[in-house]
């Protein structure tokens, strides 16, 4: 019976293999990061997108006579909490309300301690588009985040 004088790896092909893991693993921590964002920045163009198409159809509403607009009114909602909490119809017999969104999305780079609807940036009708202000009604919302996009654009600019 023969026995073998070395059994296991030697400290140098331990360390050699240590240095190989973190190499791999300090390259592949930056695609990690760029994948996250990428992903933040998806759910941003898809709040975005939901948010502007509920004030639109709330415009249309008021367009078709479904949501009684005040003379003078832009026919955009006051508040984004009103496009989920609903307005009466007009043109339903029972007054049902119309809800134009289930909830406020989020805006992925905001504080997660605010409320949904503080994490974005409000401009209304009588706003510039390149000074969004605040004012009687919500025409439009943006991304209160100083960061800028993959793509180079600041996403206040989405």
């Amino acid at each position: 019976m023969k026995s073998c004088p070395h059994k296991g790896f030697t400290l140098i092909e331990l360390i050699v293999a240590l240095a190989l893991i973190a190499l791999f693993a300090t390259l592949a921590l930056p695609m990690q990061e760029l994948v996250v964002k990428r992903g933040r920045e998806a759910e941003l163009r898809s709040a975005l997108h939901q948010i502007r198409d509920a004030l639109d159809d709330y415009k249309q509403a008021g367009d078709e006579g479904r949501i009684v607009v005040q003379s003078g009114d832009s026919g955009y909602p006051k508040s984004l909490t009103l496009l989920v909490t609903g307005v009466k119809d007009a043109k339903s017999p029972n007054a049902a309300p119309i809800h134009f969104l289930r909830r406020i999305p989020r805006d992925p780079f905001a504080d997660p301690k605010l409320k949904p609807e503080d994490t974005w940036g409000q401009r209304s009708y009588l706003s510039e588009y390149d000074r969004p202000q605040r004012g009687a009604d919500v025409y439009d919302v943006y991304s209160l985040s100083p960061d800028t996009g993959i793509n180079g654009v600041p996403y206040r600019q989405w």
